[in-house]
Order: C-alpha cells, then sequence, then structure tokens
C-alpha cells in the first residue's frame, strides 16, 4: 500500500551563517509562519496546505534552537535582534524582497519586532495570540498577568527549568495539549509525540527557555518599535479562552497599531491555529489576498 505524500516538502539550508530547516507548499507571494513556544513547524500544519491553495508560498520554518534547526548556546545567542535576522535572511535567502508574515506565541513576539528591526521587509502583518511587546511589558506588573507568567519567572533560573520540563519524557506536552484546546483532539496523539520528540533533541530545551532569559534581560526593547507599524496592515486574531495570555493584552493596540483590524474567537485557546483552523485559514488567506499594494516579489537574480 502507498503511502499518502506529504503536501509539503522538507528544507534544510544554511542562511546566514546557521543552519535552519523548514516546510514549505505551493507557489506565489511569500507567506512566512512563525511558531511559538514548545512548538515546531508542525505549528502550522493546517494552514500549510490551505494558503498554498489559495496561490501562496507559506513556508513554517523550525525558530533557531527548535526540532531540526540548529540551537546555538548561549543566552545571547536568542535576542530578538537574533531571532528577526533569521527571519529577514530567511526572506532573502527564498528569494524574496518582502513576505506576508504571521506569528503565533513566540512567534508572534518576534513578527512584532521584525518591522522595526528590518523596515520595508513585511508587507503585511498577522498576530495571533502573542501580545505586542509594549503592552506586554505594561501588564506583566499586573496580578493577574504575572500569575498567568509565572512560567516566566522560573524560567529565569539555571538548568532548573529545563530539567522540569523534560520530566518523564517531556510529559508537560502531553497534558498540555491534550488539556487546553477547546476543540477535542486539536492535537493528535502521532502529532503530540512529534513535538515530545522535537522538544527532548539535545539542546532543544535550553533552546527554548534562552529565548524567555534573552526577553527577560532586554524586555524586549527595540528602538522604533511603537512607531515601526505605520503603513503595515495588520491582523490580530485572538482565540479569548487563553490560559496564558489575557484578553486584556489588546487593550490600547490601537495606540501602536495605525491599520489594525482585531478578531476574537470565543471559543478557542491559546493554541488558535490547531484549535479554530477553518477560522484561522479563512482569515489569513482573506487578509493577505486583500489589497493594500502589490505582493511579495522575489528578488532580481
Amino acid at each position: 500500500m502507498t503511502a499518502t505524500p506529504e503536501p509539503w516538502v522538507h528544507r534544510e539550508e544554511n542562511v546566514g551563517g546557521l543552519r535552519l530547516h523548514w516546510v514549505e507548499a505551493g507557489e506565489g507571494p511569500l507567506v512566512l509562519l512563525l511558531h511559538g513556544f514548545p512548538e515546531l513547524w508542525l505549528a502550522w500544519r493546517k494552514q500549510l496546505p490551505a494558503l498554498a491553495a489559495a496561490g501562496f508560498r507559506a513556508v513554517a520554518p523550525d525558530l533557531r534552537g527548535y526540532d531540526l534547526s540548529e540551537k546555538p548556546k548561549g543566552v545571547a545567542s536568542y535576542r530578538v535582534e537574533k531571532l528577526a535576522g533569521d527571519v529577514a535572511g530567511l526572506v532573502r535567502h527564498l528569494g524574496y524582497e518582502r513576505t506576508f508574515l504571521a506569528g503565533h506565541d513566540w512567534g508572534g513576539a518576534i513578527a512584532w519586532c521584525v518591522p522595526a528591526l528590518h523596515p520595508g521587509l513585511v508587507e503585511k502583518l498577522a498576530i495571533l495570540n502573542a501580545p505586542h511587546p509594549v503592552l506586554m511589558r505594561k501588564k506583566l506588573a499586573t496580578l493577574a498577568q504575572a500569575r498567568r507568567s509565572s512560567y516566566i519567572f522560573f524560567f529565569q533560573l539555571p538548568w532548573l527549568p529545563e530539567r522540569s520540563l523534560t520530566r518523564r519524557r517531556a510529559g508537560f506536552l502531553k497534558g498540555m495539549l491534550r488539556r487546553d484546546p477547546v476543540t477535542p483532539g486539536a492535537f493528535s496523539p502521532e502529532e503530540i509525540e512529534a513535538y515530545r520528540e522535537a522538544f527532548l533533541r539535545p539542546g532543544a530545551a535550553t533552546a527554548a527557555v534562552n529565548y524567555y532569559r534573552a526577553a527577560f534581560r532586554s524586555g524586549l526593547r527595540v528602538p522604533g518599535l511603537r512607531r515601526s507599524l505605520e503603513g503595515v496592515p495588520t491582523l490580530v486574531l485572538w482565540g479569548e479562552r487563553d490560559r496564558y495570555l489575557g484578553p486584556e493584552l489588546l487593550d490600547g493596540l490601537d495606540a501602536l497599531v495605525p491599520d489594525l483590524r482585531v478578531v476574537r474567537i470565543p471559543d478557542a485557546s491559546h493554541w488558535l491555529p490547531s484549535d479554530a483552523p477553518e477560522q484561522v485559514n479563512a482569515e489569513l488567506v482573506s487578509f493577505f489576498r486583500g489589497s493594500g499594494g502589490p505582493p511579495p516579489r522575489r528578488l532580481r537574480r
């Protein structure tokens, strides 16, 4: 019996001195999809075919430190300047001048910063359950969000977070991905196992925690961040049954994002791409297809 071929292809190449792995599907304007913690490219498995069918080249990388991508040592290797540099480097490596950019969770935090660090790179920006860094810093000072984000403070300790996260073969992932989603079976047993295997790769747990260590030390303070989204149409999708990020993190966002549309999804959790894939797909396709300038172009060779 012949196995059904995957609707995407895997690639692994050196990008700006760092070995990155990504999955891609389709041809056309570039849509770059950035996953969050503690995931991998597989977070976008339900979006890749839909975006490809809509006429886009959809690319979902493993962020540095995750799954099959390289895992540089040291907290400084995970500063947002490095992470945004990977995004810009991959866009150029794929032969484009600009990209449509979508990010969830930590991928969203990176995506918020890319326009400030690499002006002109992002044609349109889509954010899924990821607060703007300016608002996150403000809300972390409140008791409610500090409680939800208590793990961030725990992650500042040396070695103990890694030991805790890798116990029982990264058993926290199994519990979290079964418990959190609103939609039953949002993550299949096979997908959960793939997440666990990826997180248990040598160096992966430390790399994932180093994102938080680097961010805590810098506060994700990026020059020009408050004004970087002028001329960048932005869509924010927010699952309102998020156990980790409260909807009040959207308060004040319109003051930072001139061209903003917010879509609240009441019956979806933090894991929005897996929990409400049909609505996410429809919103992303409509947003990236909509008017607002020419689509991302390839570089002239």
